[in-house]
């Protein structure tokens, strides 16, 4: 079976539903499994998405993404610099 990529707000909506199907007495695995999760991902997902509202987990993603964004231009400058470095050793 292929994996499917979640978007946050879909995985919300998953969470909110395992919720309510706990509170009507239903255990946490048997939820996860209906919602089409293992017990590890949903235990995965309420950990880092858990008590946030949807425009949280949107505005934490684009944070996400320009963190990343920024560590790779971070990492492609200090490369550029080391190079340099190097070339002006060798440039007396």
């Amino acid at each position: 079976m292929g994996r499917k990529r979640h978007t946050p707000e879909e995985i919300v909506a998953k969470l909110r539903q395992v919720d309510v199907l706990v509170s009507q007495g239903q255990t946490v695995d048997a939820a996860a499994r209906s919602i089409g999760v293992t017990q590890t991902t949903y235990h995965r997902w309420r950990n880092e998405f858990g008590g946030l509202k949807l425009d949280q987990v949107k505005r934490l993603k684009e944070l996400e993404a320009e963190n990343a964004r920024l560590r790779r231009a971070v990492a492609d400058l200090t490369l550029d610099k080391v190079i340099l470095a190097e070339a002006a050793k060798g440039n007396f």
